[in-house]
């Protein structure tokens, strides 16, 4: 049974700062392509930030270059989400997904990120 456990999610001041983790069971973790998403109330999900297998190639949203940082510690079988300099618009559902070429495809349940003062 594949399962993605997202966790770190939270409440958070503007300028604050969050680490969100992902951790994977049921699969051959360093096989597959890792990606955080986001669903914020009223809009589509979109990318934020997706690392190849190896982790070496990392692809960001233009929202969070800068800001975020997408890793994965493929031993610990862990995606991770270092977000500095959150802002009210980065409130939203953050899930993560594991992807193989294509052919394999599955999502973690989500988080909720919540920056206000």
């Amino acid at each position: 049974q594949v399962q993605l456990v997202e966790s770190g999610g939270g409440l958070v001041q503007p300028g604050g700062s969050l680490t969100l983790s992902c951790t994977v069971s049921g699969l051959t973790f360093g096989r597959y392509t890792m990606s955080w998403y986001r669903q914020a109330p009223g809009k589509e999900r979109e990318l934020v930030a997706g690392i190849a297998i190896a982790g070496f190639r990392t692809t960001y949203a233009d929202s969070v270059k800068g800001r975020f940082t997408i890793s994965r510690d493929n031993a610990k079988n862990t995606l991770y989400l270092q977000m500095n300099n959150l802002k009210p618009e980065d409130t939203a559902v953050y899930s993560c997904n594991a992807n193989l070429r294509g052919v394999d495809n599955y999502w973690g349940q989500g988080t909720q990120v919540t920056v206000s003062s």
